[in-house]
């Protein structure tokens, strides 16, 4: 019932919007900040590597995730350097402008998790569970936004039985 009201609902649409709105300036604000300001990721990951999650147990909890971090994201932090501030920008944007949104919702949650399994909290459980829900309620999420006019023209041109490129 939940899901038919967060999915079909004008009024979680309006709820939505307004969330989406909140959750993109957020982001929106943390990418141009460091677009304008210079972004260094090498002190938070060689950080995140030197002080991983521990478990109970003293051992790492998210061992996988500091091997990546020393096997790939260090070696090549001027790719993160890069796509962490554009992407958080983008995805604010995403959200913000309602243009994409599920998409835009994906993306920053992919980005909430690996900054949560580097060990930082903040707010990103908030911004997981408002995430969660902005992605969980699909095209309703952006109905008040870019997605009422962008999502019906994708869906009629990709849903063809044609070859957009013969024809």
């Amino acid at each position: 019932m939940f899901a038919n009201w967060l999915r079909g609902s004008n009024s979680a649409a309006i709820i939505l919007a307004i969330i989406r709105i909140y959750l993109g300036y957020n982001w929106l604000t943390a990418g141009w900040g460091k677009l304008t300001g210079g972004f260094e990721a090498s002190g938070f990951l060689q950080n995140a590597v030197a002080n991983p999650v521990i478990g109970p147990d003293g051992a790492p909890v998210y061992g996988w995730y500091v091997s990546f971090l020393e096997t790939f994201a260090l070696p090549n932090i001027g790719i993160f350097n890069f796509l962490i501030p554009l992407g958080e920008f983008l995805v604010g944007l995403g959200l913000f402008l309602g243009c994409l949104t599920t998409a835009a919702a994906f993306f920053g949650l992919l980005m909430n998790f690996s900054f949560f399994l580097a060990g930082t909290v903040s707010h990103n459980p908030t911004d997981i569970f408002l995430g969660g829900l902005i992605l969980f309620a699909g095209y309703n999420a952006g109905r008040y936004g870019l997605d009422r006019w962008l999502v019906p023209y994708l869906r009629g041109n990709f849903n063809k039985n044609e070859d957009p490129i013969t024809n």
